[in-house]
């Protein structure tokens, strides 16, 4: 585990720099935000494959939908927000539903958005997505998975949503890894508990697993960085080892990795389940550190949170 911070949407950029010098049939779209989400990095290499939808959310999934038609890996890029709200009927009815090879990569994910506050704090979306048909959902755990989960959903065929944050946190894998889509990745062994974290709570989870080995406490950590089609197998057999699990995600704990994990193993392994996100609430302006502090997704509420599982088990 790094203390090197790096935003994930950063290198998201350069994988698509790569794909536009090693994959000529890939074609990026943007909603007037190539600066933010970073999309610009593929415009400086490929302009011709670039194009700038403006602000036409809707639009731009449906110009999507019609390129990959034709035979084209597109990416469609915009916050999260907007992709997974204001183009939800689009996605469903012109991307999911004929299964359409369309990569839908939102940024500014989470309450870490910080100071833009609730209306920008996308806090459902994986819900969203997570129920859709076709619709494979993933959250890489820092800037170096994203780089690889990038260059990987190029080459599956079919669609694909993936959400990062916009602010800088630490990296926990190596610069360089394959990423395999639905496929869960144990970070530390352990036998007590199993703390299960996607997005940049994997790094708190990590953190947290040193500080409860100071208290006698062995803690396992997975990384979901696809979170549908969630890996059964890996949850399963952890918690059938370790007997409890806690759940982390930047994102509600209504229809997110915590609600997908509970249902695992509510049918695998019925265990005792915590959920760390946000409680069916919408965030507010803040720092990124203050509001996780207030609603509840600080390293400290996961220890205490692996703590009252432990408690709980049989």
């Amino acid at each position: 585990m790094s203390e090197n911070k790096l935003a994930q949407r950063n290198y998201y950029g350069k994988a698509l720099a790569a794909l536009a010098e090693s994959d000529p049939n890939v074609v990026v779209l943007d909603a007037d935000l190539a600066e933010s989400t970073k999309t610009s990095e593929f415009r400086k290499v490929a302009p011709e494959r670039f194009i700038e939808i403006g602000i036409a959310e809707q639009n731009m999934i449906g110009v999507a939908s019609g390129l990959a038609a034709s035979g084209k890996t597109v990416f469609a890029s915009t916050f999260a927000v907007f992709a997974s709200g204001r183009c939800w009927e689009q996605i469903r009815l012109a991307v999911a539903y004929p299964k359409m090879n369309v990569k839908i990569v939102a940024t500014h994910c989470g309450i870490s958005v910080g100071e833009d506050g609730a209306s920008h704090q996308a806090l459902e979306d994986v819900a969203i997505m997570r129920a859709i048909p076709n619709m494979t959902v993933i959250s890489p755990a820092d800037a170096y998975e994203a780089y690889a989960a990038t260059l990987a959903i190029a080459k599956y065929d079919g669609p694909v949503y993936m959400r990062m944050g916009r602010a800088e946190f630490p990296t926990v894998t190596q610069e360089g890894s394959e990423f395999i889509i639905g496929k869960a990745t144990v970070m530390r062994e352990g036998r007590d508990v199993t703390l299960i974290g996607t997005g940049q709570m994997v790094y708190h989870c990590l953190k947290v697993a040193e500080e409860l080995a100071s208290e006698g406490i062995d803690a396992e950590v997975i990384n979901i960085s696809t979170i549908k089609p969630l890996d059964k197998d890996t949850v399963i057999t952890s918690v059938s080892k370790t007997g409890c699990a806690v759940t982390a995600e930047e994102h509600s704990v209504v229809g997110g990795l915590g609600s997908a994990v509970a249902d695992a193993l509510s049918r695998g392994c019925p265990s005792p389940v915590e959920m760390i996100g946000t409680n069916d609430t919408f965030g507010e302006s803040g720092t990124p550190e203050q509001l996780f502090k207030k609603y509840g997704l600080t390293a400290e509420d996961i220890k205490e949170a692996a703590k009252r599982a432990i408690s709980r088990k049989a």
